[in-house]
């Protein structure tokens, strides 16, 4: 039994000496020689103006999170359309079908509230 927790204890020492060593050895090879010019923020090839500390507007994060979240649906629909005609020839493929389509009428029924409650308009009206 020990032997399994040995395992995994020599596996995650190897993991963090391999990133360990990775950085040391990067941080001995570069170059250093910071400039202010490389130093400074980068914003897509454009000079920043102004605080990096401002508020952000909340729904960039909402639809954020909602292309997450249908970035994630694209994720694990791929697998299953790889194995789909394997899983046809074994009899499987109607019960994989259902559970697919269930799958997707969850999210399209997440993505029609989200939709229906404004969350996608980039212009909100404010309730008095």
């Amino acid at each position: 039994m020990l032997f399994n927790y040995s395992n995994v204890l020599i596996f995650s020492l190897v993991g963090v000496g391999f990133i360990l060593v990775t950085l040391l050895v990067g941080s001995l090879m570069r170059p250093k020689n910071p400039t202010p010019e490389k130093l400074s923020t980068y914003e897509c090839g454009e000079e920043p103006i102004g605080s990096a500390w401002m508020n952000f507007n909340i729904r960039f994060y909402v639809i954020a999170l909602v292309f997450v979240i249908f970035d994630v649906e694209v994720v694990f629909m791929f697998p299953v359309v790889r194995v789909f005609k394997e899983w046809v020839a074994n009899g499987t493929g109607v019960v994989v079908l259902v559970e697919m389509f269930i799958f997707l009428l969850i999210l399209i029924m997440g993505f029609i509230y989200v939709w229906a409650k404004g969350d996608l308009n980039w212009f909100k009206k404010i309730m008095k």
